[in-house]
């Protein structure tokens, strides 16, 4: 009896890692609801305090990339994150406002954990005036 009992704990156990990591993978799913599917062809603001949604977006690729953290480091966060993606692939371009710069990600689409980074590329007047309009509307 005993045997039986301890059988069912590890099986609830189990349940419960199961579950447990599937919530976490729901947001990167890119399922409806999900924060993937929410970020699909958005440019966001990247603000670390208050947390933005981009700023969020941007961790969750952190988390994905390490090696997207020590690009980081070498530079600064970025003013913007866009971000889009088809059933291969995610990419994303990093936006980098005082130094006109853009940077832009995408991961293999053998494997989702590898990412390919090309740039620095210059960001047009165009583009720097309407990330700033970006800017100050999210600041209202």
């Amino acid at each position: 009896m005993k045997m039986i009992g301890f059988l069912g704990a590890r099986c609830v156990l189990l349940c419960a890692v199961l579950m447990l990591g599937g919530c976490a993978s729901f947001e990167e799913s890119g399922l409806p609801g999900s924060a993937a599917s929410m970020a699909r062809n958005q440019i966001m603001l990247v603000r670390k305090s208050p947390p933005s949604f981009g700023f969020s977006r941007l961790q969750a690729h952190v988390r994905a990339h390490p090696e997207l953290e020590g690009f980081l480091r070498g530079r600064a966060l970025p003013d913007f994150l866009a971000e889009t993606s088809d059933d291969s692939r995610t990419y994303f371009i990093l936006y980098f406002l005082h130094k006109k710069e853009a940077f832009a990600f995408r991961t293999e689409s053998e494997n989702k954990f590898s990412l390919e980074a090309s740039g620095p590329y210059p960001i047009t007047k165009g583009e720097q005036r309407t990330l700033e309009d970006f800017r100050a509307q999210a600041m209202e």
